[in-house]
Parts: C-alpha cells; sequence; structure tokens
C-alpha cells in the first residue's frame, strides 16, 4: 500500500498554514500529528492554475496525492463579490470541478472540499445547521461565491453515488489567525481591525471601529480550525458537510472585538465607534451540535488568547504579511 500523501490547494493561505502550523507541532501520531510514513503538500496558486485543466493534472502529476484537503478559491470582500459576481461563480465552478474530476482520475482516496457560511439561504431560520444549505437563494450580494460553493456539495453526491468517491466537505464560521489578510479593502472584520488599530497606533490617530460594536459573531481560531479538518481527513468518511465552528454561546460581539485588539496592540489613543454606519445582521449562529457529536467533544483556544497570537503575528510579520499590496487566488 502506498504511503499517504496529502495534498493541500490554497496551501499557503490563512486555513493552509494553520494545518501546516498544527502538522509541524502536533506530537507525531497524536490525533492532530503527522502520522510516520505521511508527507503533507502545500501547494501554491503558482504552482498551477487549478481553473486550467491540463494545469490541475499537471499538480497531480507531480504530487500523485493520496489525500485532498481543498481550500483553493477565488476569494474577496463584499465590494468585489457584488461587482464581480459572474468571476467568481466561473473562476470557482472552473477551480472546483477540476480538483474533483482530477482527485477521481488519480484515485484519490479522500477529498475535503472548503465551503463557507454564504452557501446558507438569506431567507433562512437559525441557527444554520448542515440540513438548511440548499433551503432558498443565497444573498444576492455575493451570490455568484455561494453558488460555486454551493455546487461543491451537490457534486460530492453526485460522485458519490456514481462513482463511489469519498469527497465530502467542511463549512468554517468566521476564520481568523496568522497568515490571514489584512488587506483595508478586502479583509473580513477581524484582520481590517487590527490592521486599522496598529496604523492609528503608529500615525497617533483615532482608531474609529464602524457600527455600534453590538453585532454577534462565531469566530474559529485558524490553528483549531486545522485540526478540525485533520479530524475530518482521519475519521469523518461521510458525504454530508460538517459546520467546524465554536458553539452557538461562544459568539463575541464586534466591540469585544475591537477591546481585545486595543489590548493587545497597546493602542493608548482614542477609540470611538461611529453609530452612523450600519452594523450589518445581529447575529448569524451555527450550531457545532453534530461537530461535537461526531467528535467527543473538542477544546478551542480561548478567544483572547487567539486574538493575541493573531496580533502578535501579524506585528512581526507586517512588512511580509497581506496587507493590500497584491491581489491573489489562494
Amino acid at each position: 500500500m502506498s504511503k499517504p500523501i496529502v495534498l493541500i490547494t490554497g496551501g499557503t493561505g490563512l486555513v493552509g498554514q494553520a494545518i501546516k502550523h498544527v502538522i509541524e507541532t502536533e506530537p507525531e501520531g497524536s490525533r492532530f500529528g503527522k502520522r510516520p510514513g505521511e508527507t503533507w503538500i502545500f501547494a501554491s496558486s503558482s504552482e498551477g492554475d487549478l481553473r486550467d485543466p491540463a494545469r490541475t493534472r499537471d499538480l497531480y502529476e507531480k504530487y500523485k496525492p493520496t489525500h485532498v484537503i481543498h481550500l483553493a478559491a477565488l476569494v474577496g470582500g463584499l465590494f468585489k463579490n457584488m461587482k464581480h459576481n459572474l468571476t467568481f461563480l466561473r473562476d470557482n465552478i472552473l477551480i472546483n470541478d477540476n480538483v474533483l474530476q482530477t482527485s477521481y482520475e488519480f484515485k484519490a482516496q479522500k477529498v475535503i472540499s472548503c465551503l463557507s457560511t454564504c452557501v446558507f439561504p438569506d431567507k433562512v431560520e437559525y441557527p444554520l445547521d448542515e440540513n438548511k444549505i440548499h433551503g432558498g437563494p443565497p444573498h444576492e450580494s455575493n451570490f455568484g461565491y455561494a453558488h460555486a460553493k454551493r455546487m461543491v456539495d451537490v457534486q460530492n453526491h453526485a460522485y458519490k453515488e456514481e462513482l463511489g468517491c469519498n469527497f465530502t466537505s467542511a463549512i468554517p464560521t468566521n476564520v481568523f489567525g496568522p497568515h490571514d489578510n489584512f488587506d483595508l479593502e478586502d479583509a473580513h472584520v477581524i484582520p481590517a481591525l487590527i490592521h486599522k488599530c496598529y496604523l492609528a497606533k503608529k500615525n497617533n490617530t483615532p482608531f474609529v471601529v464602524a457600527g455600534t460594536g453590538k453585532p454577534l459573531r462565531q469566530f474559529i481560531f485558524s490553528w483549531d480550525l486545522a485540526k478540525l479538518f485533520i479530524w475530518m481527513l482521519r475519521e469523518y468518511d461521510d458525504v454530508e458537510p460538517v459546520i467546524l465552528s465554536v458553539g452557538e454561546d461562544e459568539e463575541v460581539s464586534i466591540k469585544k472585538v475591537a477591546d481585545a485588539i486595543v489590548k493587545a496592540v497597546d493602542f493608548q489613543g482614542n477609540y470611538t465607534f461611529d453609530t452612523s454606519r450600519a452594523d450589518g445582521q445581529f447575529r448569524k449562529p451555527a450550531s457545532n451540535k453534530k461537530l461535537l457529536s461526531l467528535m467527543g467533544g473538542f477544546e478551542f483556544t480561548p478567544f483572547d488568547k487567539a486574538l493575541d497570537i493573531t496580533v502578535h503575528w501579524f506585528l512581526e510579520n507586517y512588512d511580509t504579511a497581506r496587507t493590500g499590496n497584491v491581489k491573489r487566488t489562494q
């Protein structure tokens, strides 16, 4: 039997680098550690354009993976999505179709694809759970990206039904951690606020957070999410997706996030909320009951500790971090 070769597409991004960290730091042979004889490949977009079937085949020829964690995607912030729904739809459909079909052709034993909570219907009853993905249209702002990600779930079922493939998917909630995208134009809330607070301290200007700070979100630390992906690789063999998230009881307000960032950055200046700016949805909780029942529990990193690690990584790596100079497909 050939030795396992695990290919991570999008391996240089936030989640790929978190998996790399866990594989390199957990004890070998432990639940989340590397296993003897295993090879882990963290592929970047520069190694091959996954929108192109021939380049995708070249990547598989090069590494001959037995297992794939598929993280690669064309991603962007709200404004970019609204402006380019067709691009996000086409590029991600091409990427996903090439990865799944090439995985089948190269007889990969397992593929786990990364979805997003944006796959859920815009009009939905909370908390979100794995049975509600296809219950109505997604939010119109990013319908292209959302439909492309939804199709992965459809494809997984079709590959299993017709060809017997062990293809499945994961749905993380809001991820943050080292190697995140800190571009102020494009970043999610935590990396954007970290970068804004850093600049306010550096330039001796006020740190102003948009909105009231009251909305609640479930944030998962990338190193925790990495362990959950490794658990899925080792122990989960069902086609149905799994939400990878902290519990509903661990929602954090945007104000608590901003307070923790101010503390971690050691910002001493004027810190306010611009309540004239819209808050967005107050809360959109997702249930992690399925995950915890399958895993038998999991100890998540406390939010303040995870944020502290992330801020310190950003400060130490500011010159090389993704801060807005170059846009890329992960």
